[in-house]
């Protein structure tokens, strides 16, 4: 212990060596309600590096943070010494353009980005909020509508430099987009919400702008046809999501998102109402409405105290939103429904209001239907908390997940002391940390 106390003042003078601009946290640094020992604002991948050996050399728990967004998104930090605040490094370090390339700074924002390319006419096709930092939307596996044509943060990455736990710096991939060497690095970060290691740049493949249509049905037998229709129609749909308000009475609808050319749009987006519209097709024409830009809510992440992720195969949608619907009526809540349906994922966001009880009877009654549902026969798909108070956390962790062994082997292996994010993810919480206070 004594040996423990005389270490610690030299946690803030070795912590500034590594990166000047530190100071010690605050309750607006908190993280799920743990308040770091120090926040640090580095400014290059050298300094994460010397940043991340020192805490290493002093035992440090460690928090990335970007824009926070996604921050609460997973179990709370069960300690945080050391918050790293990525917003700093905010740089598009190059934009190649005729190669449709694009190296970013982790603490870029994605709106900072999108501006920078769409003077070139290009984009980075991810639907997610404009003020959400690069490394977070690829920490966190962030993905809109457009997952259905362009895929996750994972799809779109050809290179990536992160700082291991130890400090060490890895790159791997490149800057051409058939240039897939040590590719793999990306698709384990994607997804790995800061606990493996912390990333400071990314390399994207980039799209043209395109122009856009969307339109939708507007009940549910009609929108599980629309959604399954325009999914499997030869008219390259780029995104298919559905969004059912909950609390009301309001229906259910289903959005379509068409890319192109201008001309080449307007004559797919016609057909598509067609198809959709047509005598025994999804929906009466009535109900299909077409515009130019898409609903205000697309893409908008589900901002609750208690997110549900479920996944599927885009054929069972229907006893998907059956076990949805019961589920929230046998719990006696109505859970708000929305998400990239033709990629076969959904978000069902619980009233605020809602009990710690009734939040548990939800999720295990909606896991319980949603498996009957999917069957042995459809083995990919399941239901996820991503965002809920600490004990329905506790109380609907499934130690079923798939590969969680393998999860935690990879984790030994980046961070073997589970210092990066401790109670976050699939390893224990680790070692007790050492707290240096306001020294």
């Amino acid at each position: 212990m004594d040996t423990e106390r005389t270490s610690v003042p030299a946690v803030r003078p070795a912590l500034v060596d590594a990166c000047p601009a530190l100071a010690s946290g605050s309750a607006a640094d908190a993280v799920a309600g743990v308040v770091p020992s120090y926040v640090a604002a580095p400014s290059s991948t050298d300094e994460v590096s010397a940043l991340l050996r020192t805490a290493a050399s002093f035992g440090l728990s460690v928090v990335p943070r970007g824009a926070g967004t996604g921050l609460g998104w997973g179990g709370p930090p069960r300690t945080c010494d050391l918050l790293v605040d990525m917003r700093v490094m905010n740089q598009v370090l190059e934009h190649a353009a005729g190669d449709l390339v694009a190296r970013v700074q982790a603490g870029a924002t994605i709106g900072q980005v999108a501006a920078v390319l769409a003077a070139a006419g290009q984009e980075l096709a991810l639907d997610v909020p404009a003020e959400a930092t690069v490394g977070g939307v690829v920490a966190t596996g962030t993905a809109g509508p457009r997952r259905f044509r362009y895929g996750a943060p994972r799809d779109l990455l050809i290179g990536i430099t992160v700082v291991r736990a130890d400090g060490v710096v890895a790159r791997s991939g490149g800057k051409v987009v058939k240039n897939v060497a040590g590719y793999d690095l990306g698709k384990l970060f994607a997804g790995s919400q800061g606990t493996l290691g912390l990333i400071t740049e990314a390399t994207f493949r980039l799209h043209p702008l395109p122009a856009a249509v969307a339109f939708g049905p507007d009940e549910r037998a009609g929108a599980v046809a629309a959604a399954a229709a325009a999914a499997g129609s030869p008219l390259v749909p780029s995104a298919v999501e559905l969004d059912w308000p909950g609390g009301s009475q309001r229906p259910l609808r289903v959005g379509v998102l068409l890319e192109g050319t201008g001309p080449g749009v307007a004559e797919r987006a016609k057909q598509m109402s067609e198809l959709l519209a047509a005598p025994g097709g999804a929906v009466s024409a009535s109900t299909v409405a077409v515009a130019e830009t898409a609903p205000a809510r697309w893409g908008v992440l589900p901002h609750s105290a208690i997110v549900v992720r479920v996944s599927f195969w885009l054929s069972s949608l229907r006893p998907v939103l059956d076990a949805l619907a019961g589920a929230g009526a046998a719990a006696g809540i109505r859970p708000a429904v929305s998400g990239p349906a033709g990629a076969g994922a959904l978000y069902a966001c619980l009233d605020p209001g809602t009990s710690d009880a009734d939040a548990v009877r939800f999720v295990t009654m909606l896991r319980d239907r949603v498996a009957d549902a999917l069957g042995s026969a459809a083995p990919r798909g399941g239901v996820a908390v991503l965002a809920a108070p600490p004990a329905v956390l506790a109380a609907t962790w499934d130690k079923a997940v798939p590969g969680l062994a393998l999860m935690r082997a990879v984790r030994d292996q980046f961070d073997p002391d589970h210092r990066m994010f401790p109670g976050r993810g699939a390893g224990p919480a680790g070692r007790p940390p050492i707290h240096g206070g306001g020294d």
